[in-house]
């Protein structure tokens, strides 16, 4: 286990606050929405290791700041992107950060062993299938779901995206979306089945704590297991699949000239 008082406070881009074993995560970066870098990709697969290993938590709410849920939006030439595709990488390099971090950034989110809730405050154009793994996802009315940075930004699909998108678009729509970079709004997103709930900014996140709490009333063991096996096939798929991905995408990264 790990303790709330030392972990809750060491993430510079990672903010938590806890009320009554609900555990409020909060992405950001210098106090405003959450830029993808190196940085965010470190804070992110760690925290989530600690936040899995502390049973005090008892619901999990993850949310992002300002207008944006998380970007910058990578663009075609490959601006906007911790990674430029233009350049080539070593394989040492893409091992550490994208192969082993990529790996465990995933797996240390589905293996947190209670019901999880998104709030999708804004445009998530990076890593979207982060929240997309929660239990319930709910979306802001300014909401976007967009993989801007892989085949679009010049990367293949291969951190996730190739088993989330797929299973939850269907394998048509999902290929679609990962080939065009696709731009969902909130409408969208509900009517497709990425998520169930569409609310005025506002709103968000009290309909996230007033989900939390009705969950929170079935007894400790019901949720926890719930979640473990709601996502067991999840992380089956990701288990088999998402090394495969990594490795397909850095194979192409390293070859770039």
């Amino acid at each position: 286990m790990t303790d709330f008082a030392d972990y809750s406070k060491r993430y510079e881009r990672v903010r938590m606050r806890r009320e009554d074993g609900i555990l409020e995560i909060t992405f950001h970066t210098a106090g405003d929405s959450l830029r993808w870098g190196k940085g965010a990709h470190e804070d992110l697969e760690r925290a989530f290791l600690d936040v899995g290993r502390d049973r005090e938590n008892e619901i999990i709410i993850l949310t992002g700041t300002g207008d944006e849920y998380a970007g910058p939006a990578v663009l075609p030439s490959g601006a906007g992107g911790h990674h430029n595709p233009r350049k080539p990488v070593t394989a040492e390099e893409w091992d550490k950060l994208w192969y082993w971090e990529g790996k465990h950034l995933l797996m240390n989110l589905l293996n947190i062993e209670v019901p999880m809730i998104a709030a999708i405050n804004g445009p998530a154009v990076r890593h979207p299938e982060i929240p997309l793994l929660c239990d319930i996802v709910l979306a802001s009315e300014t909401a976007t779901i967009q993989d801007s940075a892989h085949f679009n930004g010049g990367l293949v699909p291969g951190d996730g995206v190739h088993v989330v998108f797929p299973l939850l678009l269907g394998p048509n729509r999902g290929r679609y979306f990962l080939l065009t970079g696709q731009v969902l709004d909130a409408q969208q997103a509900l009517e497709l089945g990425l998520v169930s709930e569409v609310l005025p900014s506002d709103q968000l996140l009290p309909r996230a704590w007033a989900l939390a709490r009705q969950l929170q009333q079935r007894p400790p063991l019901l949720r926890r297991y719930t979640r473990v096996m709601l996502t067991q096939d999840l992380k089956r798929r990701m288990h088999d699949l998402l090394g495969y991905g990594l490795a397909m995408e850095g194979l192409a990264a390293v070859q770039r000239v």
